[in-house]
């Protein structure tokens, strides 16, 4: 991502893991390390001490590294994400005790409630998912879960063109969040729901790779973006220099072709610019993609 291509030691939060909000990817690391059981332990040992840790000494992250707040503020709280840590930690032990810990977090924080999203800040609609798989019997999970995905069909904003509008940045990002959390409800959810499911995600996807008339994934389909905001495929080739402004200037497409890169998205109303400093429409991030290519590899299976 870029902001100013221009100042390259522009401040920026030097993001670091700290131990004020739980480290959830080290759980995740630990379920498929089995071929290295030494490995998986370690991380699951470091995944169990930062829990603890979040959950006795509980902050926002933006308070404790205080460079972050204009940039990865923690709007939503900590209490999505102590629950998530507490279901996926129950996932990679079997331990019962961090589906209580879970639980206790649901009431805390009210997680049932005011999920209108699925993104980096805001993790209840995973944790709807991902309990009504490990607490199967809790049906608080999958009737949190129905409830978000029936208001994301029926409550939602739209672009007229059929986007599911969940945030002005990064609109495309929202979208195929939420068609993963959709995919995931078709398999592992209520099967009466399956197919509404898959068909209204199917949607979702099929806008994102151009059936509006353009693509907004780089190097894919039918006029795909061009100059996405990305420092690095946007700065030439050396020698020539990426300090004197020509990567944020010039007009043509960028240098590099980052292929796959899922750009943000266009406005409420389906407009849409290739512009290289539109960052709200035009950034790439990893988190723009995570959950994209989650989609897409549902889709390849049901398909």
């Amino acid at each position: 991502m870029m902001r100013n291509l221009k100042d390259k030691k522009r401040d920026r939060a030097n993001i670091k893991k700290t131990r004020k909000e739980p480290d959830n990817a080290m759980c995740h690391l630990s379920l498929p390390q089995k071929e290295d059981p030494s490995y998986a332990s370690t991380m699951l040992e470091t995944a169990k001490e930062l829990y603890d840790f979040a959950d006795q000494k509980r902050e926002n992250y933006h308070n404790s590294i205080t460079d972050a707040a204009a940039f990865y503020r923690s709007w939503s709280g900590y209490g999505d994400e102590l629950a998530w840590a507490a279901l996926w930690l129950n996932r990679a032990t079997g331990d019962a005790a961090y589906l209580t810990k879970a639980q206790e977090h649901w009431d805390e924080f009210n997680l049932g409630e005011d999920a209108v999203q699925f993104a980096w800040d805001d993790k209840k609609a995973g944790v709807y998912a991902l309990g009504s798989l490990v607490d199967p019997d809790n049906t608080q999970y999958e009737t949190a879960l129905k409830a978000f995905l029936h208001y994301l069909k029926t409550e939602a904003q739209y672009t007229p063109k059929g986007l599911v509008f969940l945030d002005t940045w990064g609109s495309n990002r929202h979208a195929a969040n939420v068609a993963f959390i959709s995919l995931w409800a078709a398999k592992y959810g209520d099967q009466a729901d399956a197919q509404a499911n898959i068909e209204w995600a199917e949607g979702q996807m099929n806008y994102i790779l151009g059936d509006v008339g353009h693509s907004f994934v780089v190097g894919f389909g039918v006029d795909p973006p061009q100059r996405p905001h990305h420092r690095s495929s946007s700065c030439p080739i050396p020698p020539d220099s990426c300090t004197d402004g020509w990567a944020q200037s010039q007009p043509g497409p960028d240098p590099h072709v980052l292929y796959g890169a899922l750009v943000g998205g266009p406005a409420q109303d389906d407009s849409y610019t290739d512009d290289r400093m539109d960052y709200t429409h035009n950034e790439v991030a990893c988190d723009y993609n995570a959950a994209y290519s989650g989609a897409l590899a549902a889709l390849i299976e049901i398909n």
